[in-house]
């Protein structure tokens, strides 16, 4: 069964631009390269200026949740500056 990962991070709105290319240049990297990877999408909720939205879609839980919280630790020191603390949400695809 397909499943999404909803990520919610608060990043400053003059600071969106920048988050999103370290973002892209460092989670979208990695993500494209693990197994069970389908696509990700970044949202920008017009009622909340100072939010960010990360939908990642998988073709599998187990696939998703192969990822070792060591990569992701790994993955988050590389952003750096731009590593925000994420309210993580699992959403199953039923049609």
């Amino acid at each position: 069964m397909t499943i999404v990962e909803e990520l919610v991070l608060q990043v400053d709105a003059r600071d969106v631009d920048a988050f999103l290319d370290a973002d892209a240049r460092v989670w979208t990297t990695f993500l494209s390269r693990q197994p069970g990877f389908l696509r990700k999408e970044v949202w920008l909720p017009a009622d909340r200026p100072n939010t960010v939205v990360v939908m990642v879609w998988w073709q599998t839980r187990e696939l998703w949740k192969a990822i070792t919280d060591e990569q992701v630790a790994a993955v988050d020191r590389e952003m750096g500056e731009w590593y925000r603390e994420p309210v993580v949400r699992e959403h199953a695809v039923v049609r």
